[in-house]
């Protein structure tokens, strides 16, 4: 029996953000030859005037979003004849609708504000929504002319949590870089705590020193087997002294898609972002993965079953 890949779900609404996450969504679809799904999800008839919604069969909302999708739909269509495109209009609220669609997909891709959102916004509310609560991993699409055309040829992925490395971001960056046929950048942040002397139990020498060794650890141990996996990728470990946040940004400065992981809390408000993923999500100058610790890749479904 033909097996049916799960689909890279896009957000669409026409806006010129969404515009680029769609391309950037194709890209993706055919990197991992699955399938991509245009979603368009809207509480229009909320917004429309109840004698329009009498007089119409339809509400001008959802002609809006069919016309918008299909078009959309169309356009990919014709540019990658090989990738199937399905699409999706619900009548329910956009973060709720994508996460819903998420949960049997490879990856969720959005831009980075959507129709309506406040000019100059950093980053939309359904964007945050996605990159907070999916359960696969969310792109959100943003950056430079550069990094959205992936002219550096290297993804970079923040390694955090002293005590317990996650190795999901790091095997996920491995994994897109092989497909990509670029370069890895696996980044450690490190600081030393002003307070701490040669005096110190710990510190036997430079304080600096035990911190950098203690990263280049860690990067060790983040990249356990999962390198091995991955033996074409160029690896490049990296140890910075500095805050996180600033790291990772500088990095992105020069990368085609930065990778951060997530923890996730088993509660109803899904994955929890940290002070890292917010700021790259808002600034970081190429498109950015955020990947829940523990995602991996979902059984195939059976072709023309209901997942």
């Amino acid at each position: 029996m033909r097996t049916m890949r799960s689909p890279v779900v896009a957000g669409v609404d026409g806006s010129e953000s969404s515009i680029r996450a769609v391309d950037w969504a194709a890209g993706e679809a055919l990197l991992h030859r699955a399938p991509l799904r245009l979603v368009y999800a809207s509480l229009w008839q909320r917004y429309e005037g109840a004698a329009l919604a009498t007089r119409l069969s339809r509400p001008d909302g959802r002609v809006m979003a069919e016309n918008i999708v299909g078009s959309t739909a169309e356009r990919i269509r014709r540019e990658a004849p090989d990738l199937r495109v399905t699409t999706a209009v619900p009548r329910e609220d956009a973060a709720d609708a994508l996460l819903r669609e998420g949960q049997d997909a490879l990856a969720l891709v959005v831009g980075c504000r959507g129709r309506g959102e406040i000019a100059g916004l950093l980053l939309g509310s359904v964007s945050l929504a996605v990159a907070s609560r999916s359960r696969c991993p969310a792109f959100v699409v943003r950056g430079d002319r550069a990094g959205l055309d992936s002219l550096h040829g290297r993804i970079a992925v923040g390694v955090g949590d002293a005590d317990a490395p996650d190795r999901t971001a790091v095997r996920f960056a491995l994994a897109e870089a092989e497909l990509r046929g670029c370069g890895l950048d696996v980044v450690r942040a490190w600081r030393c705590p002003s307070h701490e002397t040669s005096d110190h139990p710990l510190m036997a020498g430079d304080p600096a020193r035990y911190h950098e060794d203690r990263a280049s650890a860690l990067l060790d141990e983040a990249l356990a087997e999962a390198e091995h996996e991955h033996p074409d990728v160029p690896v490049r470990r990296v140890t910075t002294e500095g805050p996180a946040h600033k790291v990772l940004l500088e990095r992105a400065a020069v990368a085609d898609l930065l990778v951060v992981g997530a923890q996730r809390r088993e509660s109803r408000t899904g994955v929890q972002l940290g002070r890292v993923a917010h700021t790259a999500l808002h600034h970081a100058a190429c498109p950015v993965a955020v990947v829940p610790r523990g995602a991996g890749a979902r059984p195939e479904t059976p072709e023309g079953a209901t997942p």
